[in-house]
């Protein structure tokens, strides 16, 4: 999973998708089958990554409990969506 800074990679297998943490808990958040490292999403934060269309959002709400969303599900529609949304966090 390679959080995004201000520029985008112009790799063209991956896809920008976007994330939203829409509960009142803490998530952690991976790609799979490959990603390098866990990363904490607080609640409301709005994140922009890139993943290959193939990989799946493994999203832990506790220790028990986590979900798997396909990439190309999360995918951002990238002429409309960005301009439209001012408060977007962007990670690398």
């Amino acid at each position: 999973m390679t959080f995004l800074n201000t520029a985008f990679n112009d790799s063209p297998e991956k896809i920008l998708c976007f994330y939203i943490n829409d509960s009142r808990k803490i998530q952690i958040i991976r790609t799979l089958p490959n990603s390098p490292r866990d990363r904490v999403v607080f609640p409301g934060q709005r994140l922009l990554f890139e993943a290959l269309p193939s990989e799946k959002l493994q999203i832990q709400f506790c220790k028990a409990f986590s979900v798997l969303i396909p990439c190309y599900k999360l995918r951002v529609n990238e002429e409309s969506s960005l301009t439209q949304s001012t408060s977007l966090t962007l990670f690398t």
